[in-house]
């Protein structure tokens, strides 16, 4: 009878294990098809401010999202593994090229696991931008983040303009970041076209 009980309990146990991981592989898989956010991320709508933190580079020197006040960030949460990820990467190059000196910062943060794929993987996709190793701590800020990429785009003030997970479009990344950075890049952006 005690062997019956032990065995019952482990079957729950495993039962109850495999409810709670088909339950966070159906949302990361939402979030990594652009569908819905988590539920953990409904506090960090528009009009929230970002939440500060400190992270470093992959050589090891600190950075604060704070020390970006007054500029436009675009924050990319991604990892080495993620395959939209890497679709998304080479824009996100072009985009700090053209938008930086309009006063765009993007700050990528990596979530891999392991931070040594990091530095080849900037080397090979010749990542412009700053990049971060991502903790734990970090995601939990920004909602439990469970599947990259996820993007934040914050305005000169540290609030949050929007917010996308998953793969969006090109041109839909575009216009986030022109609102991010408000009518002044706008306007910089529309006299270097007519100039061109």
């Amino acid at each position: 009878m005690k062997r019956n009980g032990t065995v019952l309990i482990v079957i729950i146990g495993v039962v109850s294990l495999m409810i709670y991981a088909g339950a966070r592989l159906s949302r990361q898989t939402a979030v990594q098809s652009g569908g819905a956010p988590p539920e953990e991320a409904s506090s960090l709508k528009p009009g929230s401010m970002a939440p500060d933190f400190e992270l470093k580079t992959p050589d090891g020197k600190p950075v604060k999202l704070s020390s970006y006040r007054g500029k436009a960030v675009l924050l990319n949460f991604w990892a080495t593994w993620c395959g939209p990820c890497k679709i998304e990467t080479p824009w996100l190059v072009d985009f700090y090229k053209q938008y930086q000196p309009n006063g765009l910062e993007i700050v990528g943060i990596a979530m891999d696991s392991e931070h040594d794929e990091i530095p080849k993987f900037v080397k090979d996709m010749n990542i412009n931008y700053t990049i971060l190793e991502g903790t734990e701590n970090v995601s939990d800020a920004y909602g439990g983040l469970s599947g990259y990429p996820v993007t934040f785009f914050i305005d000169r003030n540290g609030k949050i303009v929007n917010v996308v997970y998953g793969l969006k479009g090109h041109s839909d990344l575009e216009d986030d970041i022109k609102k991010a950075l408000g009518a002044s890049a706008q306007t910089a952006s529309a006299a270097t076209s007519v100039a061109k």
